[in-house]
C-alpha cells in the first residue's frame, strides 16, 4: 500500500515537498496547506520517531536559556507556550513546577526571581508564586533538603510530544496536506544545479521513484547535515547531536503528585522529577550522542546511574534502584554547533540554511515548533506569493465542536484528554468503542479504545508505531507492556489486518526494540 501511495504522488505535480515527519516538519506542512499550496510530507521512518516522541514532554520557556543570554530563544518560547497552552486544551496543560530555594544561596535565588518576573513579562500573565518551608514539605513529604527553606512555584505546559505531532499532521490534512510514512528520501531530485524535487525508495521499485516539486523543506532534526551533504558547499557539519534521556517509575515507588527541579549532586545542573499519565519521569542528560544515528538512541549505564544519583540524594528514605525503573527512553537534540565545550551551554535557536534552492532547518525546540516553520516559508515566499505569512499565526489547531457532550461512560477530564488528543475524531473513537473498551488500561491514562482507533485510522506500519508513539504503553508499562500483550492482539490484530505470522514477528520485533532501547541496560561486566 505504501509504494502504492508514493506512485500516486510521483506522478502529481507538487507546491512543496517536506522531508521529515516529526513536529517541525508537521508544522511546515499544515502552514503550507493552510495556504492552499499543494503539498507532500515524507518520512523515512514513522511520524514522530526521532525527537518529538522522546523529549521531556515539556513546552516551556527555558528558563535556564534566559540565564543564558538567549533572549531570543525565551522570548519565542514563552510566547508560543502561551499560544499552545490556549489553543491546545487537552493536549497541552500547565502545570506546576516547584524550584526548591535554600538557605546561604542568595545570589541563585536572585536570578531565578528575576528570570521568573521575565517570564511573567512576556506572558503578560503572572504565573510565579513563593511557597513557603512548610508548603514545600507538604507538597514533598519525602524530600531531604536540611537547607532548605521555601520555594517559587512557576508553571509550565506539559504535552504528550508524539501525539502533539500527529494532531498537527491531523490538521495539515484537513487542509489537504499529504503525508506519508515509511518513505525515505535517499536523494534530491535536480534541474541544473537547483533542487526541484527528490528520490524516493519503495519496496515495489529498484529504481528509486521521482517526484517533484517547485521547493523541498528538510525538517530532519539531528539528521538535517545528512540532506545538507548533497547540496552544501561547505561540507562541515553543523549540528551539535544532543542526547537526553530520562528514566520512568511507577508513582506508587516515587509517590511525586507534581513536579520539581532538582540540580544534580556533583555537577549542579537542573534536572526534573515529574508526574507523566500516570507514571514520573525522572530527567534529564545533556550528552554528546556518539551511538550510530541509524538506530534508535538508547541510554547508557552511565546515564542511569547520573540520573539515580539525583532520585537517591533528594529522596533517601525511599531507597529507589535501579530495580525500581519501569522504562528508560532516549533523544537526539538537533541542536547547532557553536563549539561550546558545555553541551548545555549551546543554544537551543534554529537556523535556516537556503542552498542551491533546498531550505534545511536546523536546531530548535519542541514549544516553537510553529515559528520555526513560519520562518522556513518565508525563505519560499516569492515562488508563492499566495502565503500569507505577514501578521500574527493563525491557529494550529481548530477547536472540536463545542457542542459535543461529554459521553457517559467518561469523566470530563478523560473527554477533555480525548478531544486534545484526537480532535474531531475524538467522537467517533467513542461511538464505536467496543463494550468495555473505555476503560483504562492499568497504570495508564489510556483508554483500551485509543488502541484499537490508532490502529485502524492512523497510519500504523509497525507495532512499535502503535505503542509507542500512537500512544506511549510502551514507555508507561513495565516490559513494554509484554504482560497485556495478549489483550492489545484480541483488540487490535483485526483493525490491523496482520494475519498470525505477521502478528507474531511484530510482537517480537516490538519486544525487541523496547529491550534495547526502552529498558535498563546492564551495567558493564555484569552477566545480564
Amino acid at each position: 500500500m505504501r509504494s502504492q501511495a508514493l506512485e500516486l504522488a510521483a506522478g502529481q505535480a507538487w507546491d512543496l515537498v517536506v522531508i521529515g515527519g516529526g513536529i517541525t516538519g508537521a508544522s511546515v506542512l499544515r502552514e503550507a496547506a493552510r495556504s492552499g499550496l499543494r503539498s507532500l510530507l515524507l518520512e523515512q521512518r514513522d511520524f514522530a520517531w526521532g525527537a518529538s516522541s522522546r523529549s521531556g514532554k515539556w513546552v516551556h520557556g527555558g528558563l535556564r536559556y534566559l540565564q543564558q543570554g538567549q533572549m531570543n530563544v525565551t522570548w519565542h518560547s514563552v510566547r508560543q507556550r502561551e499560544k499552545l497552552c490556549h489553543e491546545l486544551t487537552g493536549l497541552i496543560d500547565m502545570q506546576p513546577m516547584l524550584w526548591p530555594l535554600y538557605k546561604g544561596q542568595l545570589a541563585d535565588e536572585v536570578l531565578i526571581r528575576a528570570g521568573l518576573f521575565v517570564y511573567d513579562l512576556i506572558a503578560g500573565k503572572r504565573w510565579r508564586r513563593s511557597m513557603p518551608l512548610a508548603a514545600v514539605q507538604q507538597a514533598f513529604p519525602d524530600l531531604h533538603a536540611p537547607h532548605l527553606k521555601g520555594g517559587i512555584c512557576f508553571y509550565e505546559g506539559q504535552t504528550d510530544d508524539a501525539r502533539m505531532t500527529l494532531r498537527v499532521l491531523q490538521e495539515a490534512r484537513k487542509a489537504g496536506g499529504v503525508a506519508l510514512n515509511y518513505a525515505p528520501v535517499v536523494g534530491l531530485h535536480r534541474e541544473g544545479n537547483l533542487v526541484r524535487g527528490v528520490q524516493v525508495a519503495t519496496s515495489s521499485a529498484q529504481e528509486p521513484l521521482r517526484i517533484q516539486a517547485k521547493q523541498v523543506i528538510a525538517a530532519t532534526g539531528a539528521w538535517s547535515d545528512g540532506i545538507r551533504a548533497h547540496v552544501a558547499h561547505d561540507k562541515n557539519s553543523r549540528l551539535r547531536p544532543l542526547r537526553g534521556s530520562h528514566l520512568v517509575f511507577d508513582r506508587v515507588r516515587l509517590p511525586i503528585d507534581a513536579t520539581i527541579v532538582l540540580k544534580h549532586p556533583r555537577d549542579r545542573r537542573p534536572g526534573f522529577i515529574a508526574p507523566f499519565q500516570g507514571r514520573v519521569i525522572v530527567g534529564n542528560t545533556d550528552l554528546d550522542h556518539d551511538q550510530d544515528m541509524r538506530k534508535e538512541a538508547s541510554i547508557t549505564p552511565w546515564e542511569v546511574d547520573y540520573l539515580l544519583e539525583t532520585v537517591q540524594h533528594y529522596f533517601p528514605a525511599l531507597q529507589i534502584g535501579r530495580q525500581d525503573i519501569i522504562a528508560t527512553f532516549s533523544g537526539v537534540r538537533p541542536v547547532v554547533d557553536s563549539g561550546a565545550s558545555d553541551p548545555s551551554a549551546e543554544s537551543r535557536d534554529h537556523v535556516v540554511w537556503h542552498e542551491d534552492e533546498l531550505i534545511t532547518i536546523g536546531g530548535g525546540k519542541l514549544t516553537t515548533f510553529q515559528h520555526i516553520a513560519l520562518d522556513a516559508l518565508q525563505r519560499a515566499k516569492a515562488k508563492f506569493p499566495q502565503m500569507k505569512l505577514d501578521g500574527p499565526p493563525g491557529p494550529i489547531l481548530t477547536q472540536p465542536n463545542p457542542s459535543l457532550g461529554v459521553p457517559d461512560s467518561l469523566s470530563a477530564a478523560q473527554w477533555q484528554r480525548l478531544q486534545g488528543r484526537y480532535g474531531d475524531a475524538a467522537s467517533a473513537m467513542v461511538l464505536a468503542a467496543e463494550p468495555g473498551t473505555l476503560t483504562l488500561i492499568p497504570g495508564t491514562e489510556t483508554l483500551w479504545a485509543e488502541l484499537v482507533w490508532c490502529a485502524a485510522h492512523e497510519d500504523v506500519q509497525h507495532l512499535d508505531d502503535l505503542l509507542l508513539r500512537r500512544t506511549r504503553i510502551g514507555i508507561l508499562l513495565a516490559e513494554g507492556g509484554r504482560s497485556y500483550m495478549p489483550r492489545i492482539r484480541e483488540l487490535t490484530q483485526p483493525a490491523l489486518g496482520w494475519a498470525d505470522d505477521q502478528w507474531h514477528a511484530e510482537e517480537a520485533r516490538y519486544l525487541e526494540i523496547c529491550r534495547q532501547h526502552y529498558s535498563v541496560p546492564p551495567v558493564p561486566g555484569s552477566d545480564a
